[in-house]
């Protein structure tokens, strides 16, 4: 673990377009399709990045940090703090390199992404989710080994994720707005940086569940906040209980402000996805849809990231049944 972290800097647009020469071997250039659900409703677009390998956005920013590392950074092997997706996206990454990897897994993470992690080679190293987060805090955590790789405050793992801010500039090129869901920060980090850079017109909006939405107080208060009225829910891949004070310094230049929807809202999204589209997206892929729908993001074009599909589908099911 190096001590003394590198200064944030913005992530550069030959950074983002050199990643995406880096991982396009890796990744999957997802498509981006249109909600259909009436003209009552804004025009919404939907990017299906639970179509990637790993059924979630992180294998952009996963492989691009692991293909930047060092041979003696290789050898010692990778790990990661994750509930689930992020683990998921350096398992793979380190498995096609030939790299150990391992990662501290919120022992609440569902099923199918700890199986899925398990059977991409990477040993598991189950934690509370306090544990997580203060290990993400720390950067370090007492019997994980090798290079960390931060899975949202890693400049390589943002310019990853600004492939996708590419790929919707040329697949949406008239967008107004996009909106992408915020745990970490990472994901809305690197698709505005790309597309800031090109179209600052287009409106960044973030979103989070009432229930963990640290972002939306940071936005409203103007300074990184804690979000005292954390709750675990099943949108487990987003909302945090705190605002990092690096992803803040990130996060503020180039996202025009973060939206909260309630956990209701996000099922019904998770439904309307199901039956307009055949599509299963987890709680946090939802997000985005929810968000849009209300209005709050305008009537369109939106371009609403559905960042995961990974979700156990007994409790898929369950929650869109009501």
């Amino acid at each position: 673990m190096s001590t003394t972290l590198e200064p944030v800097r913005p992530i550069d647009l030959s950074e983002i377009r050199e990643a995406r020469q880096r991982i396009s071997q890796t990744i999957v250039r997802t498509p981006l399709v249109r909600l259909e659900v009436g003209p009552e409703f804004p025009d919404i677009r939907l990017k299906l990045e639970n179509l990637q390998p790993i059924n979630a956005y992180k294998l952009r920013g996963a492989a691009n940090a692991v293909a930047l590392l060092s041979e003696s950074e290789r050898k010692r092997g990778v790990w990661t703090i994750s509930a689930g997706n992020a683990g998921q996206g350096v398992a793979y990454a380190a498995r096609q390199a030939g790299v150990p990897c391992a990662v501290v897994v919120i022992e609440t993470a569902p099923k199918s992404k700890v199986e899925r992690m398990r059977a991409l080679g990477a040993k598991l190293i189950p934690v509370p989710y306090d544990v997580a987060w203060g290990a993400l805090e720390e950067r370090s955590f007492a019997g994980a080994e090798g290079t960390f790789i931060h899975p949202f405050d890693d400049h390589n793992f943002i310019a990853g994720h600004g492939t996708m801010g590419l790929e919707i500039l040329e697949d949406a090129p008239n967008a107004a707005a996009v909106i992408a869901s915020i745990g970490g920060g990472g994901l809305i980090t690197g698709i505005a940086s790309a597309i800031k850079a090109l179209k600052p017109e287009i409106k960044i909006f973030g979103v989070e569940p009432e229930t963990a939405a640290p972002a939306a107080l940071s936005f409203k208060m103007g300074s990184p906040q804690v979000f005292t009225d954390w709750k675990a829910s099943f949108v487990d891949g987003a909302g945090g209980q705190s605002m990092f004070p690096r992803m803040w310094e990130r996060m503020q230049p180039i996202v025009d402000d973060c939206l909260v929807v309630s956990l209701d809202e996000t099922k019904k999204a998770m439904r309307l996805m199901a039956e307009k589209m055949r599509i299963i997206s987890e709680g946090a892929g939802a997000l985005s849809v929810a968000a849009a729908l209300t209005g709050k993001a305008g009537k369109g074009p939106i371009v609403a990231i559905i960042s995961g599909g990974n979700i156990d589908l007994n409790k898929f099911c369950e929650l869109i049944a009501h």
